[in-house]
């Protein structure tokens, strides 16, 4: 009865998204612009929880960017 050999693994797991990758997919889906071939790379190496933390950080920077600018507005007017 013959052995087989063992079968290599068909792919190795995709690399681990790094914070700038992450902060620039949800940047980029903040515009609503994501290339289909980069979207399809992050699916595979962002997780979720990930995508959650950066999007309300970045979502709160923005509200605060937009109040401060407001303020520094009406003052520069008054």
């Amino acid at each position: 009865m013959p052995i087989d050999p063992p079968t290599p693994d068909p792919s190795p797991p995709p690399p681990k998204a790094g914070l700038l990758q992450v902060v620039g997919a949800v940047f980029w889906s903040f515009f609503g612009v994501r290339k289909g071939r980069h979207m399809a790379a992050d699916v595979s190496s962002i997780r979720p929880l990930h995508v959650i933390l950066v999007g309300l950080a970045l979502g709160v920077a923005f509200v605060v960017t937009l109040i401060v600018l407001v303020r520094v507005i009406i003052a520069g007017a008054a």
